[in-house]
């Protein structure tokens, strides 16, 4: 297939790969969701709109309600939208057959956090309740948020509204993350869907965070602005990354530029979802795999982190991803630390179109005795309990393993005329997290301990190691005493089962990075164009 976006192809995610025989994955019958201040031109009810439709969409809104003819028309909007569902040859996006709602919230005045709710409920409940994820590539000061004391504690009511939605429509969702520059940090602090960044071309592929994502807390007249979009209580402010720099767009006349930011990160993964679950729809399967927790689990446990040399020590990994200056996972504090699951800067790593398919495909496994080397699985988990995934295989010496463990936090509805549905004067409440615990051992007698993440502030726990030895393995998922219901969360785990190639690979000591031969050539193989930032 032709790539008209490079981010889309070999280069960036390569969700073009997932289009191609032998998938033929497009999104088809998949409803998607996007929520903006503005909103695209819909052919057939706006005069901008072009023909052939650069975007089809399935219902756009004004909040509540219907949109009008002509009215809250943003280009920002069509932009998001053609990466997402782009269904012109020239600006083929992630899913281009979706069935794409799209709402606008407006210019608002006022009550900005309540309206916006209302716009994502309007739009997760569309498709008879049934939308499998919702874009928000937009953020909001932490100014607006009208508590006493507002922080990134994921209590507004927008990050709540967020987290009750994903609980009561079973909808991912999936906001463009605004980390280091300051002032739009909301509601990138809610803790049931992904908040991602962006990376930018290095050597030929998108592979290095691009500046604007810096969340590590820097010295000089930077650190306020930083300081202004990372979580309070150490919480993790990046779920994942994915290509966002000088990516091609069309304007409301069908022109192309080309735009960078976050913003056009997020509708990538959102897009990815859409051809999941597509697959999905296609097996013989429960439901569990449409389960936000499940979904955010499988894309997580499949991103890209370190380049594999060959010989399957990274399970396949297809790049390297770098922080400024060139850091890689294994500098990265959440390699070195068990209470940090993730990076502060590129979370689990970059979106990997196929990968994530794999990670699906290899199908739900309960805990137990026989769990193959890759799948995943949905489960509950009563207080002061464990569930334990036995490998069926032995795994191979100085090979790595991942996994990773999601659980939703519980948000209730303070509902006041018991529609079942948010209205304006009313609000939400937060019920504590169960700091849930995933560990990698051996299945010796007693268990040696390989890896572990034990965040207590956050709402997924994720490991990535080398295995010391030969041998049987285990994974245990353990959640704490406590006085909360049964516990629902994702599973996902990619190990390489013994082979003959690359048992006894060497354990890798820091990855290198590229030498000075076109070091600086961040756009090779590319494009370049006019930039538009987020």
């Amino acid at each position: 297939m032709e790539e008209s976006q490079p981010a889309l192809g070999a280069a960036g995610i390569n969700a073009y790969a997932l289009q191609s025989a032998p998938h033929h994955l497009t999104g088809k019958k998949i409803a998607l969701g996007q929520v903006e201040m503005g909103r695209p031109p819909q052919f057939g009810r706006d005069k901008l709109a072009l023909w052939p439709p650069l975007v089809v969409l399935a219902g756009v809104f004004l909040g509540e309600k219907s949109a009008l003819e002509n009215r809250n028309i943003e280009p920002h909007a069509l932009q998001v939208a053609s990466v997402l569902a782009g269904s012109s040859k020239t600006f083929r996006g992630t899913a281009p057959q979706a069935r794409l709602y799209s709402a606008a919230f407006g210019r608002l005045k006022e009550r900005f956090q309540e309206n916006q709710c209302l716009a994502l409920q309007q739009i997760a409940g569309q498709n008879g309740g049934d939308v499998r994820a919702i874009n928000l590539s937009f953020g909001e000061p932490l100014g607006r948020d009208r508590r006493r004391v507002p922080r990134l504690d994921g209590e507004g009511l927008l990050s709540q509204c967020l987290d009750w939605l994903s609980g009561t429509g079973q909808t991912l969702m999936v906001v463009a993350g605004n980390q280091g520059k300051g002032g739009i940090p909301l509601p990138g602090d809610h803790y049931n869907g992904l908040a991602v960044a962006f990376t930018r071309p290095y050597q030929g592929e998108y592979s290095r965070l691009d500046f604007a994502n810096l969340a590590r807390l820097p010295q000089g007249p930077g650190r306020r602005l930083v300081r202004r979009e990372i979580n309070s209580g150490g919480r993790q402010s990046v779920s994942l990354v994915a290509p966002g720099f000088q990516i091609r767009v069309p304007d409301l006349k069908g022109q192309s530029k080309r735009v960078t930011g976050s913003s056009f990160a997020a509708p990538q993964v959102t897009g990815v979802v859409g051809l999941l679950q597509e697959w999905g729809d296609r097996q013989d399967w429960g439901r569990d795999y449409r389960r936000p927790e499940v979904m955010k689990a499988i894309l997580l446990n499949s991103a890209d982190k370190l380049r594999d040399p060959g010989d399957g020590r990274f399970l396949g990994m297809t790049r390297t991803i770098y922080t400024p200056p060139l850091r890689t996972w294994l500098q990265s504090p959440a390699y070195l630390n068990p209470y940090l699951p993730l990076d502060p800067e590129i979370g689990a790593g970059q979106l990997n179109a196929p990968r994530a398919l794999q990670q699906l495909q290899a199908g739900q496994q309960p805990p137990g005795a026989g769990v193959k080397a890759l799948g995943w699985d949905y489960g509950e988990i009563a207080p002061q309990s464990e569930r334990i995934y036995v490998l069926d295989h032995p795994l191979p010496a100085r090979r790595w393993a991942v996994a990773t463990l999601t659980f939703p936090r519980r948000v209730d509805l303070k509902d006041l005329n018991r529609n079942r549905r948010y209205d304006l004067g009313e609000s939400f409440r937060s019920r504590p997290l169960p700091a849930l615990q995933l560990i990698l051992e051996s299945q010796t007698s007693p268990p040696a301990v390989v890896c572990h993440s034990r965040s207590s502030v956050d709402s997924v726990q994720h490991v990535f190691c080398p295995l010391p030895q030969t041998g049987r393995y285990q994974i245990r998922v353990q959640s704490p005493p406590g006085d909360f219901p049964n516990q629902a969360y994702g599973l996902a785990w990619w190990t390489a089962p013994l082979g003959r190639r690359g048992s006894q690979a060497p354990l890798p000591g820091a990855v290198a990075p590229p030498g000075p031969e076109g070091a600086g050539d961040e756009n090779a193989g590319i494009g370049a164009g006019d930039e538009a930032d987020d």
